[in-house]
């Protein structure tokens, strides 16, 4: 009685700008930005752990991807033998190496004394 009745609105049609090219521009910004911060980097440190990997040499300390530390005794395409103890030896594919040290080079231990 005191309360007036509603009606919906009618519809309007589509914006009357269309499509805006420069919509795109925040988006194409955007990817630019993750390319150059993210994408281009792990692309060539994954180059460089190729080319290293392809590398490997007899003598060179290897790293598997299991974290097993040894020599590289004998290198073929495809596979390393790696002595990883006294009399030790074991065959890994190179794809599995996760990083491979020249010889003589020691990481230094976390536990000295300062």
């Amino acid at each position: 009685m005191f309360i007036s009745p509603a009606y919906a609105q009618a519809a309007s049609g589509p914006a009357a700008g269309g499509f805006n090219p420069l919509m795109l521009a925040p988006y194409a910004l955007i990817f630019v930005i993750f390319y150059f911060l993210l994408i281009r980097p792990q692309q060539q440190r994954a180059k460089a752990q190729r080319e290293q990997i392809m590398a490997v040499k007899r003598g060179d300390e290897v790293v598997t991807g299991g974290g097993v530390i040894g020599k590289a005794i004998k290198v073929t395409d495809t596979e390393v033998e790696v002595e990883i103890g006294p009399n030790m030896r074991v065959r890994v594919v190179k794809g599995m190496l996760a990083e491979v040290r020249a010889k003589g080079v020691t990481v230094p231990a976390n536990d000295a004394k300062a």
